[in-house]
């Protein structure tokens, strides 16, 4: 029987700037079962292009390098690059970025996924910048395969429930219309933790921001909610909490941020 090869990844980015409607997936099997969903909405920008709203709107959503890896008072492209190339991957030229813009006093970026691509525009890496609820952030620089698929060594504290051991299972598609992205944690033969993000884009028109606005008006402090609240019954479950180590930042993507981050985890308390 012919083994069915995966189909190849079309990196081509949708029409940007673009707003995804996506619903997250959270799933624990190991030591004890616990799983959720919820909706909500990312978008997808070029780092070189970012969308600047109308002026009534701009507290709505805005993109601070202050928020993302590197260096504060550089630009969020040159810090990307620069972590790229920090990491032996040169000649990027575009990024294009999925993220939660900053609305307010509040951001919500558990994962922002950078996709990295050279003058002929293949793809050349992605950065997976990945925060956690005390202040920290990584990140990861991958080379997936014609099927979006990558892996790294764990090597960031995220959920209080989970040592800093293992091995990431990736997948990701690229920026299209349809976005998919599936990152597994494998520790000694299991799968005690996934978490699924399925997105449709459309176009960020004044429009389509406007309404998602009003469809999604306190998403970070309900997210940031419903996250607790799921930390709250595992405790309550007596899932073990895992003491932090001390986090040592990878070159080029810094400690801290000057801002507090609201809710900024993969996996946290999940």
């Amino acid at each position: 029987m012919t083994a069915v090869r995966p189909a190849t990844v079309d990196w081509s980015p949708t029409t940007l700037p673009a707003l995804y409607d996506v619903r997250v997936g959270h799933r624990r099997s190991h030591p004890l079962e616990n799983s959720f969903e919820y909706g909500g909405y990312l978008w997808a920008v070029d780092l070189d292009d970012l969308p600047v709203l109308p002026r009534g709107l701009r507290w709505a959503a805005r993109f601070d390098a202050a928020d993302h890896l590197g260096e504060p008072a550089d630009s969020i492209k040159a810090n990307v690059v620069r972590f790229a190339g920090l990491h032996g991957v040169d000649g990027v030229v575009r990024v294009v970025m999925m993220a939660n813009a900053r609305s307010g006093p509040h951001v919500f970026n558990p994962l922002s996924t950078h996709w990295c691509y050279r003058a002929d525009g293949s793809l050349a890496c992605i950065v997976a910048e990945v925060h956690n609820t005390y202040g920290e952030r990584h990140a990861y620089l991958l080379h997936p395969d014609e099927a979006g698929r990558s892996e790294a060594e764990k090597d960031f504290y995220v959920s209080p429930f989970n040592t800093v051991d293992g091995r990431y299972l990736m997948r990701f598609s690229g920026p299209g219309d349809q976005l998919h992205v599936t990152m597994a944690l494998q520790v000694g033969g299991r799968t005690p933790f996934v978490a699924t993000l399925r997105g449709t884009a459309r176009r960020a028109t004044t429009g389509a921001v406007v309404r998602t606005i009003l469809r999604w008006p306190f998403m970070s402090l309900w997210v940031a909610a419903l996250i607790r609240w799921q930390g709250i019954r595992l405790w309550a479950r007596k899932l073990p909490v895992v003491p932090r180590p001390t986090h040592d930042p990878v070159p080029g993507v810094g400690t801290n941020t000057p801002r507090k981050h609201s809710l900024e985890a993969i996996e946290d308390r999940s």
